[in-house]
């Protein structure tokens, strides 16, 4: 006779996300590599402080990468120069400001200047996780009941956990939904912010 049941159970938590996160960049040519950097120092440091004067904190403000390659003419055979570049993370708490900071990075970076990604994120997402969990051990507990009844057992403890993640299966999921108009008003809908977790439970059976 067996003497435990296993099951899977899954729950989400859901939030309006309350930051946006920009990933932007600076990349500058130059016939020499350190021309290539001068310029691009130049440009970062203005763009890094129109970020603060737009209220950026500097906790919300990381160099995410950074390099220098060669440039080279239309036949591939020889080098015509160097582009330098760096790479910027920053975190925006005032989602009706995004599209004014943009216009500020551009004109202080100008040319140079690139957003490679805008996307919205839960500044705490420890709440959420926990909420989930919640949620997908009650689902797990809901369909181990079932079981047991059917087998005419009464249902015990929970003798093993595993949550995604930590051992087999898919990994907890998230994902953010937003709609963006263009970049000039940048009116961006919030949507929500989903977490979703999904774990092992065993079941002991009386």
């Amino acid at each position: 006779m067996f003497d435990h049941v296993e099951v899977t159970g899954t729950g989400s938590a859901s939030a309006v996300p309350d930051v946006v996160v920009l990933d932007a960049r600076v990349s500058c040519d130059a016939p020499d590599v350190a021309g290539a950097l001068a310029k691009a120092s130049e440009r970062v440091s203005a763009a890094l402080a129109a970020a603060s004067e737009a209220g950026v904190a500097a906790a919300d403000r990381q160099s995410t990468g950074m390099g220098v390659n060669s440039r080279w003419d239309h036949e591939g055979r020889g080098v015509i120069g160097y582009s330098a570049y760096q790479s910027l993370r920053l975190l925006v708490r005032d989602r009706d400001g995004v599209g004014d900071l943009i216009s500020a990075l551009a004109r202080a970076a100008g040319d140079s200047f690139g957003l490679d990604g805008v996307r919205l994120e839960v500044a705490e997402k420890a709440p959420l996780v926990e909420q989930a969990r919640a949620a997908a051990f009650a689902d797990a507990v809901r369909t181990a009941t079932q079981y047991a009844q059917l087998a005419g057992r009464p249902l015990g403890q929970a003798v093993k956990v595993i949550e995604a993640g930590s051992g087999p299966g898919p990994a907890p999921k998230m994902r953010a939904m937003a709609a963006m108009d263009s970049v000039g008003g940048m009116p961006i809908e919030a949507g929500e912010h989903t977490v979703t977790v999904t774990v092992a439970v065993r079941f002991g059976l009386g």
